[in-house]
Parts: C-alpha cells; sequence; structure tokens
C-alpha cells in the first residue's frame, strides 16, 4: 500500500459510495417484502443510503481539499 493521502483519500470514498449503495439496496429489499423487517426500516435505509452514497462523499472531498 501506498502512503499517497490522495489515494487513500480517494479509496475512502468510493468504500463509502459502494456502503451506501449497498445499504439503499438493502432498504429496497425490505420495502420489497423480501426481509422480514418493518416497512419504516425499508425506508430509512434508503434514506440513509441516498445520503451515504450522493451526498457525503462530496463533503469528504471538500473538507480534503488541499489549500492552495
Amino acid at each position: 500500500m501506498s502512503d499517497d493521502p490522495a489515494k487513500t483519500r480517494w479509496m475512502a470514498i468510493q468504500a463509502v459510495r459502494w456502503s451506501g449503495l449497498g445499504i439503499f439496496i438493502l432498504g429496497l429489499l425490505i420495502f420489497a417484502g423480501k426481509l422480514d423487517l418493518p416497512e419504516i426500516a425499508g425506508y430509512v435505509l434508503m434514506g440513509v443510503g441516498l445520503l451515504d452514497a450522493l451526498f457525503i462523499p462530496s463533503v469528504l472531498a471538500k473538507r480534503w481539499k488541499t489549500p492552495l
């Protein structure tokens, strides 16, 4: 593994995106009745997954942006 902080940060952002997608899909499975959990749990997981996949990576990128 390299010591390049940009590569490490990029990998972290990608991990957040993929985990958000996984959480969203889990919520969809609950909502569709494939998993025996309350429907509200599906809504919550879909919302959290969307936030995790779409908004958190940009927050991390802005936080980690190298000052000029």
